[in-house]
């Protein structure tokens, strides 16, 4: 073995530094020095730091953001927050993507439009007044600039110039512009209805808001039915633009896949039939219907029909309750009631026949009476409020017939087969084994049908029936009802309508907008609840615009929805008092490209958003709709960010979750309950104040610097996962952030023949790709690979996790090049330096900021570059750019495979040896090459140190240098 592969295996092995600083100096024209502060990793005080560089935004704002020359506009919005007065990790998240991702374009050269506004009316600020005897608009302004501030510490770079708050009667007079351009065209109406009541907030919600047991989204009180005169947004009548809509934003993953499903879901289009079965009722009793009319999506099963189920608010139902008071007593009482409960209530003196009791020679099992059901499961809006009960072939069916007929038999009218002889099921525990639910050939027990496929049965029933008498037709239903907007509560959007005795509803004129909510002082609000409004008689009683008689005001407001569905419209344009934004503005700007929120906003906020933009689109406001390609879309990229959890402590044995101060910590011993010594149930849960497992954003931020959390947050988890919020883990960015500062100080100019670009130089430097050794050519290719993948993570993929460990890879592989020098050429280590720290600035914003002034204070750069010594913001230079070179160069590479006794330890990279070492007597030789190469690569050193004084009897290398095996 020669000298020198001794000196590789045994003992010559480069080693990393380890040394680090214990203090940074923050150079800004004086050189001062600021002291390190304990809470940071590697003396690098990285809140000194944001300060320095908030300073610097602030003051500057408008240079630093005027970096847009590619002619291409960006539109990037997180979903507005509602001013509660702190920011939690979630904000912080959402807020930190967005950031990363409009920093990024505005670097590649886009005018980019990352605005911020409150999403300020809302119950919250309505329920703290009557709490604590505060004004709402008080309360809300405090909580503003308390999140506010937090906002800047965090290293956001927003738009403050266009910020707004949707209380402000400056934004709520457009909100009523457009309520009036929606009264106008007939989408806006007015109407009794039975509503969703909330005894707690005592107001109305919509369906939406209104969980699948009954229960309020907001207040968590069990939802009442009542009859109320309401507002209604026609949405109704955008339905089929907004499912087509939906094919089109699943193209390229524009959308995630899941909130399509969810708003494919409420939309609920079906097609099917409406089918009508004859009722009878008992001599002397008067009925409102002759006829019970019944939606279905599988007519096939029409020979199955064994019952029929009615809503509780159904006509027929109305009527017979006055004659029954147990009926009356079941009805009221179903507001209790599961919406999964199978109760039923039998319709005393009434009952209906199949339809195909019309049609000749059918069997005697559809000619029997059916009974007709009270339930809780059917809903009055979905079809007619009336469903058939086919048993045999729905689970629901089943379990409904089974508690409330017992034992009686259930028919299979469809099975897989035409000679299916078990056509009568028994009663069965198991209710899946016991109905059908596929579609099949219909049985034995369906006559002359007997044999036809679902498919070709449920047409000839249709038509069949239609001719018999118009029994039967072709139906399509929805699940989407019109948005019910009206709040009987003060803080929200008045609607725009007068009410008079002799001209009847009448919009207030343009000029006389906006309807501003009356000034109500605080301590009237203390311990009040209902409508504020109505009781406002200064501000209710005004004169009809029509004909200038007495008249009152609307007393209702818009639900909050109704200002979230437009606001991102209003950003373009935001100071424009004439209209809600200009056309013109507004279509160079809209729609927007890149909008982050949560996934829990899929269907309410979302659906919303996209009718009104859809409706918009139709209106002199933004009549391109953003192009053919876009449909009137409001958001062209939706990315959803998963939520935080915290980590959280429980007793094993009762479950209760455990305060910190509950709970002993310890770097070598698992967590202890302090009063048991017992190991606690540890999990990952969302953060909230009765689980103990929240974190304070501001307090980590202070603690470890704004730049840090970014990092920390994009890299823990894929920006659609939950993040496990885990402090322990934070190390790894500090460590991280300790390497690139050691990079930016330390680069050393030892070249005097090099070329080096021109300041601001629009096209990466190419270097000559011959006169490079290997570790330069390794370097340049990781470099080249590096920009390409941030690029296509930060561009197309989002996955910003990504981004951090490619330019952690990169890191590394500058610190361990730099030890090298002067093998390696200084110019190529700048550039390399220099697109790591650009790369970086979009995450670390203030970091990279004052890495980038280092930088640029080494000596001999003044040489080589003009304005060195006074650089400009990292955020004005151009995001770097791959040079093509990565193919050319990867072909002059090749893997090799480090194997211990046959085994595969590692595969790394190296350059492809020169072809006269390949020669058979040139084999010790190639050896030397290939094993020199492998202490080049990173995991190649570490596999070789790991090995370190171990005796090997031979190295075997084959494949020209492509396998090495040591053998022990």
């Amino acid at each position: 073995m020669s000298k020198l592969m001794r000196s590789v295996i045994y003992r010559g092995l480069p080693r990393r530094r380890t040394g680090v600083r214990c203090s940074i100096h923050l150079y800004r024209g004086d050189r001062r020095t600021l002291a390190s502060s304990t809470t940071s990793s590697h003396g690098l005080n990285l809140q000194a730091i944001d300060q320095k560089w908030q300073k610097h935004w602030a003051n500057d704002a408008a240079k630093v953001k005027a970096r847009a020359n590619n002619g291409c506009k960006s539109y990037i919005l997180p979903m507005f927050p509602y001013p509660s007065g702190v920011l939690h990790m979630g904000h912080i998240r959402v807020y930190t993507i967005s950031d990363v991702l409009a920093r990024f374009k505005r670097m590649q050269g886009y005018d980019v439009l990352h605005p911020m506004g409150w999403d300020a009316f809302g119950l919250p600020a309505e329920n703290a007044a009557i709490e604590r005897g505060i004004e709402p608009a008080e309360w809300t302004r405090q909580n503003i600039a308390k999140m506010k501030e937090q906002l800047l510490a965090m290293n956001g770079g927003f738009d403050w110039s266009r910020e707004f708050m949707t209380c402000d009667p400056k934004f709520y007079k457009h909100t009523q512009r457009i309520f009036l351009l929606l009264y106008k065209r007939g989408l806006a109406y007015q109407k009794e209805s039975l509503v969703n009541y909330d005894p707690i907030d005592r107001t109305v919600l919509a369906n939406e808001q209104v969980d699948i047991n009954g229960f309020s989204w907001r207040s968590g009180a069990k939802v009442e039915k009542i009859e109320l005169k309401q507002w209604f947004l026609r949405i109704t009548s955008f339905r089929d633009h907004l499912l087509n809509g939906l094919d089109h934003l699943s193209v390229g993953n524009r959308w995630p896949e899941r909130v399509l499903a969810m708003q494919r879901n409420w939309l609920g289009r079906s097609e099917g039939a409406n089918i009508r079965f004859q009722i009878e009722v008992a001599l002397g009793i008067e009925s409102p219907c002759v006829a019970v009319d019944v939606f279905t999506t599988r007519p096939d099963t029409l020979f199955g029909v064994q019952y029929l189920a009615l809503s509780t608010s159904h006509p027929l139902v109305a009527s017979l309750a006055k004659r029954h008071p147990n009926l009356r007593s079941f009805v009221d009482g179903v507001s209790d009631q599961d919406v999964d409960s199978k109760a039923g209530f039998l319709l005393p003196e009434v009952h209906a026949y199949n339809p195909l009791t019309t049609l000749p020679d059918m069997p005697a099992s559809v000619k029997k009476p059916l009974p007709i059901y009270v339930a809780p499961y059917v809903l009055q809006g979905y079809g007619e409020g009336a469903v058939m009960g086919v048993p045999g072939h729905d689970l629901r069916d089943h379990a409904f017939w089974r508690r409330n007929r017992g034992e009686e038999k259930i028919y299979q009218v469809i099975g897989p087969k035409p000679d299916n002889v078990n056509c009568i099921v028994e009663a069965c525990s198991n209710i899946e084994e016991s109905a059908y639910i596929p579609h099949g050939i219909l049985t034995s027990l369906c006559g002359n049908f007997a044999g036809l496929s679902s498919a070709d049965a449920a047409k000839k029933i249709v038509a069949d029936l239609a001719t018999a008498g118009g029994f039967a037709s072709l139906r399509e239903t929805w699940r989407l009802r019109d948005w019910l907007i009206s709040r009987q509560r003060y803080w929200g959007t008045p609607i725009p309508i007068v009410h008079c005795d002799k001209c009847g509803s009448v919009p207030v004129p343009h000029d006389q907008l906006p309807v501003e909510l009356p000034k109500l002082h605080g301590d009237w609000f203390k311990g009040r609840g209902g409508n504020p409004l109505e009781s406002a008689q200064d501000w209710v009683n005004t004169s009809c615009p029509t004909c200038g008689g007495d008249a009152k005001r609307d007393t209702d407001t818009m639900d909050t929805f109704v200002d979230s569905s437009w606001y991102y419209t209003r950003f373009t344009d935001p100071e424009n008092a004439v209209e809600p934004f200009a056309p013109n503005v507004a279509g160079a700007i809209l729609p927007v490209d890149v909008y982050i929120g949560g996934v829990e906003h899929a269907i309410l906020h979302l659906l919303y958003a996209r009718f009104i933009s859809k409706f918009l689109s139709t209106t002199h406001l933004w009549p391109s709709g953003g192009g053919a390609e876009n449909n009137g879309e409001p958001f062209r990229k939706l990315i959803t960010q998963g939520m935080v959890h915290g980590k959280t402590f429980s007793d094993p044995q009762t479950g209760r979750f455990l305060r910190p101060n509950e709970v002993a910590h310890s770097e070598s011993l698992r967590p202890k309950i302090i009063k048991t010594g017992e190991s606690p149930t540890v999990s990952w849960e969302k953060m909230s104040k009765s689980k103990y497992n929240g974190v304070d954003p501001t307090a980590c931020i202070k603690k470890y610097g704004a730049d840090v959390i970014r990092a920390h947050i994009l890299f823990q988890a894929p920006v659609s996962d939950v993040l496990e919020w885990d402090e322990e883990r934070i190390v790894g960015i500090q460590r991280w952030f300790g390497r690139v500062w050691r990079i930016a100080t330390d680069l050393r100019i030892s070249d005097q023949n090099l070329v080096w670009p021109e300041a601001n130089q629009p096209k990466p430097l190419r270097p000559n790709l011959s006169s490079l050794n290997d570790t330069e050519a390794q370097m340049w290719l990781l470099l080249q690979r590096t920009i390409d993948s941030v690029t296509v993570a930060l561009s197309e993929t989002f996955a910003l996790n990504t981004v951090i460990s490619d330019l952690t890879k990169l890191t590394n592989a500058i610190s361990s090049a730099s030890s090298h020098a002067p093998k390696v050429n200084s110019a190529i280590l700048y550039q390399a330096s220099s697109a790591l720290v650009r790369m970086l600035a979009p995450i670390a914003p203030a970091f990279a900021e004052e890495c980038w002034e280092r930088l640029h204070l080494t000596p001999g750069l003044r040489e080589h570059l003009s304005d060195v010594s006074a650089p400009h913001s990292v955020f004005l230079q151009p995001f770097p750019t791959s040079d093509g070179t990565s193919k050319l160069l990867a072909s002059k590479r090749q893997m090799c495979a480090i194997q211990e006794n046959g085994r595969l330890r590692v595969a790394v990279e190296i350059a492809q040896p020169p072809a006269e070492l390949l020669h058979k007597d040139r084999g010790p030789e190639l050896q030397e090459w290939v094993l020199t190469q492998l202490v080049e690569t990173g995991e190649g050193r570490s596999w070789m140190q790991k090995s370190e004084g171990r005796q090997w009897k031979r190295i075997v290398v084959v494949k020209g240098g492509r396998t090495v095996n040591f053998v022990g």
